[in-house]
């Protein structure tokens, strides 16, 4: 093991300020802050540039940006294929008996699997002929089931290859949750598994699959066999991986893809119900993968990246496949929980592995610094030399112990601010630049802006709270519209403010340095472990249950998954709550999105409030749990229902803590 180097100093003058030493300047791909300015000045030629440099194009672009406000386009007329620049162009270079993927089970006993980048290279390939033999060609939709195993990126990669649009979904989702995105996707082949292992307990996933296909589009089913459970095959329509594998040609030639056709469709909460499938396009979203992996985690050859997100995330999309895969890094990938079978899991898994960079999210770090705030010291992390924090704003009492004890006070965290939309990170510190500050993500990305707008759509003043947007020339990762639903593309993202401006719904506050300090989502979305899901898709599934009249759900702080909502449930005349009632309210969401939306807690009320033209004050209902002062409620149409629930949920003014 090398020796552990001190790669950030202490500002001497301002205190909780980092800044790198020379050691990590002289490492560093960026480290002359002159990069800001040079890119700014001209946005479109600083990406014009990083496209060239970054990626492999079959035909160059004849335009850089083209902007019919809210609707924009990067570098048209330009080809290319992102399972060629993820794979092909490093067998063709001593990258190819390099490892691209380590996976890493979650039973103890299971042995780790490496696949190099010419193991990749044929996995791919034969993968990609695998699915144009089932009938998938170019522009149709592929649904992606599959929990963290190698096989979930060769299947991605596979699509990209033959320019199939790829719509992965979270393996922990409910069938419900399922059906209802390849319903929307219109998909027409699935790949799924026989199961997986989640803290010990086999998963039967293909149950869940087959339970989400009825009247469904889904023609094909390819399973892969991860625990060998003996499921049932449906005649003509299920089909092995690894029998489809051995049967294929090894080579398939990369379909030459506009750099504004889609490359995927990824599912995400909104205000509404519904789902949300954001649409990314090839050029502009492996463009800002690839330089944002390289800058902001500065990954080199003898890195080893372990991104802890799940696949089903744009956090597992952009930096668990396209962006190490696309720069030829090596990624770790695991299975399981990071606290079973023990709480030292993470941290063995370092160890063991040699892991460099460690990727994760606030709710894995509170949560392991809960359980024992010590136990990191009983490993040895001295491989560590670059920490990162996503899903949420990080608190300070979780980024000092992540610092200190984890990265030995020698690492920096480079806090990272971006969205299902954005495709990438575009706000966070550059480890070479710096400065590094606790709880501040950093300033925008080279070749993007953003902005703080009061409500009425003026500049915030400096350090006070307002909304993130983002002005162009937008990057070129962002989304490029909802499928099937051009009006909520715009209604949703530039409405606000105007189609100049990308609207974030997340608040933040600007401070010195041109840095940002998120402060968390706006609107009605929840964030539980980093995840966001809609408070209307919770209040839907509860109130599918026929003795409920209406519900609300609202979320709380959490010191381990940072929120987590809470119900208030009406019940229709005549019902009398009970723990039973609760706990099949609890099932329903359990079966119509999946656990991570389990209600922390469920209130049974007469009412709730409510404005004279009967909107839910969620606003309320989130203060009285969190005991902050509510202000005036004499405006509402039944302030009287405000002294019932101050009671029911033990509300103590803005004293105490939340309960």
């Amino acid at each position: 093991m090398a020796k552990p180097s001190k790669w950030v100093e202490r500002d001497k003058v301002k205190e909780n300020v980092y800044w790198p030493n020379e050691e990590m300047k002289s490492r560093a791909w960026v480290h002359d802050a002159s990069i800001y300015e040079e890119a700014s000045k001209d946005p479109t030629a600083f990406w014009s540039r990083l496209a060239k440099e970054g990626l492999d194009w079959v035909e160059g672009w004849s335009e850089v940006y083209q902007a019919k406000p809210p609707h924009f386009k990067w570098f048209l007329g330009g080809k290319l294929n992102a399972s060629y620049n993820c794979v092909d162009r490093h067998v063709n270079t001593w990258r190819r008996n390099k490892a691209a993927i380590i996976w890493v089970p979650e039973p103890l006993g299971e042995p780790v699997r490496t696949l190099t980048y010419m193991d990749l290279y044929r996995e791919v390939n034969r993968m990609a002929n695998t699915l144009r033999k089932l009938g998938v060609g170019k522009g149709d939709r592929v649904g992606i089931y599959l929990p963290m195993i190698p096989e979930v990126q060769v299947a991605m990669l596979a699509c990209a290859r033959i320019g199939a649009v790829h719509s992965v979904v979270f393996s922990a989702f409910s069938s419900a949750s399922l059906k209802d995105r390849l319903l929307d996707a219109g998909a027409k082949l699935l790949i799924t598994a026989d199961g997986y292992y989640r803290r010990g307990k086999a998963i039967n996933l293909k149950a869940q699959a087959d339970a989400a296909l009825k009247d469904t589009k889904v023609e094909k089913v390819i399973l892969v066999k991860r625990l060998g459970l003996g499921v049932e095959l449906e005649k003509s329509r299920d089909y092995w991986w690894h029998e489809l594998r051995d049967e294929a040609e090894p080579y398939c030639s990369p379909e030459p893809m506009d750099s504004e056709d889609i490359l995927f469709i990824l599912y995400t909460s909104g205000t509404t119900g519904k789902p949300k499938g954001i649409i990314h396009e090839t050029g502009g979203y492996l463009t800002q993968a690839y330089w944002t992996t390289r800058w902001i985690f500065d990954v080199h050859d003898d890195d080893l990246f372990w991104c802890t997100s799940d696949i089903g995330w744009v956090t597992g999309h952009t930096y668990n496949c396209y962006g190490p895969l696309s720069l030829g890094a090596t990624m770790l990938i695991y299975e399981g929980a990071p606290d079973y079978p023990h709480y030292g899991r993470v941290w063995e898994i370092v160890e063991e592995h040699g892991v460099t960079i460690l990727y994760t999210a606030p709710t894995m770090i509170r949560m392991l610094m809960k359980v024992d705030p010590d136990l990191p010291r009983k490993y040895d992390l001295t491989s560590l030399r670059l920490l990162g924090s996503v899903g949420e704003p990080i608190n300070l009492e979780a980024w000092k112990w992540f610092f200190e004890v984890v990265g030995g006070g020698r690492c920096p965290i480079v806090d990272t601010w971006w969205q299902t939309e954005t495709g990438g990170i575009l706000i966070s510190s550059l480890p070479g630049i710096g400065p590094i500050i606790p709880t501040v993500a950093g300033r925008s990305f080279p070749g993007t802006k953003h902005l703080i707008l009061d409500e009425e759509g003026r500049p915030a003043p400096m350090g006070e709270e307002g909304y993130l947007v983002q002005i162009p020339p937008f990057a070129p990762g962002m989304l490029r519209g909802i499928w099937g639903d051009p009006k909520r593309y715009v209604d949703t993202y530039f409405s606000q403010f105007g189609p100049e401006y990308y609207f974030t719904g997340d608040g933040a506050r600007m401070m010195e340095g041109e840095a940002f300090r998120i402060i968390g989502r706006l609107d009605d979305v929840l964030k539980v472990a980093g995840h966001r899901l809609s408070t209307a898709e919770l209040e839907n599934a509860i109130a599918s249950h026929p003795k409920v009249a209406e519900a609300a759900v609202v979320g709380v702080p959490h010191e381990v998954k940072g929120e987590v909502p809470v119900a208030f449930v009406i019940l229709k005349a005549g019902v009398e709550p009970t723990p039973e009632l609760e706990r099949e309210l609890v099932k329903k969401v359990d079966e119509a999105i999946g656990p991570i939306a389990r209600p922390e807690r469920v209130v049974f009320v007469t009412d709730v409030p409510k404005t004279r033209s009967g909107k839910i004050m969620r606003r309320i209902l989130r203060k009285l749990l969190r005991n902050e002062p509510l202000g005036d409620v004499t405006t509402l149409m039944n302030p009287e229902v405000v002294e019932e629930l101050k009671s029911l949920v033990g509300y103590r003014g803005s004293r105490g803590a939340s309960p």
